[in-house]
């Protein structure tokens, strides 16, 4: 029963819509509801799991949240970077 990992239909095409759309609802978040910056990740992960287990992947509960994880760590990464980035920018 556990000795097969499941098979996950996924393609470049979702990770290029999921990204950005999670980048925006975090700062949505943050915006209207001044979320503290020590939640970005969480709320990035977590609108990751929602967009994949819904939408993405619908019917294949595995599938969704293992690529959710995904989705969400990859936005969290592009958060994190973009501000490293800036500050690097600016020199401070």
């Amino acid at each position: 029963m556990w000795n097969e990992f499941p098979i996950i239909h996924t393609n470049v095409w979702d990770a290029f819509w999921a990204i950005p759309v999670i980048l925006l609802g975090v700062l949505l978040l943050k915006l209207f509801f001044k979320l503290p910056e020590s939640w970005f990740s969480t709320a990035a992960t977590l609108i990751g799991l929602v967009l994949s287990i819904f939408i993405s992947h619908q019917g294949n509960l595995s599938a969704g949240i293992f690529m959710g994880f995904f989705y969400g760590g990859a936005a969290g990464g592009t958060i994190y970077s973009l501000k490293v980035w800036s500050k690097s920018y600016r020199k401070e």
